[in-house]
């Protein structure tokens, strides 16, 4: 009967002690949690970083030239944007005369970048010249090239 008495204190302690050294440490801070893979930062030295910054901020010269409504061509004008590889533009961009100054150097910005960015990763193109624009019509409140 002892003998009994001594392995119902062994058991519960053995038991006890093996539930403690299996539980995995748990921590509430979120620093210390593990990041979803979206979360994780870019590797910045990539040229697919790279392209995507050079996305991001041809998107937000695209947009606030979006949100403009063209009712009068006289108050827009064109610039080039953007450079191909073996020089030139990419295209060219309507944009309202009256944010000139918040826009021009967004878009003088995103040429150099794109320019250090085909030299950079030794990017090639098809060395086509985009056609000019010879001005710019309103057509359903949006700005549109006119080319030759």
């Amino acid at each position: 009967m002892q003998n009994w008495l001594i392995k119902i204190p062994a058991v519960v302690l053995f038991a006890g002690l093996t539930l403690l050294s299996c539980k995995s440490a748990q921590s509430n801070d979120p620093a210390e949690m593990p990041k979803d893979i979206s979360e994780r930062p870019a590797d910045e030295s990539s040229q697919k970083y790279d392209e995507a910054q050079l996305d991001k901020l041809k998107a937000s010269i695209e947009s606030s030239v979006v949100k403009e409504k063209c009712t009068d061509a006289a108050e827009w004008a064109f610039s080039p944007l953007g450079t191909k590889a073996c020089g030139g533009p990419v295209t060219y961009i309507a944009y309202p005369k009256k944010n000139e100054a918040t826009i021009l150097p967004k878009i003088e910005e995103y040429t150099q970048k794109m320019s250090e960015f085909n030299k950079k990763y030794n990017i090639t193109s098809d060395c086509i010249m985009a056609a000019e624009p010879t001005g710019v019509k309103c057509q359903g409140e949006k700005a549109v090239l006119i080319y030759p």
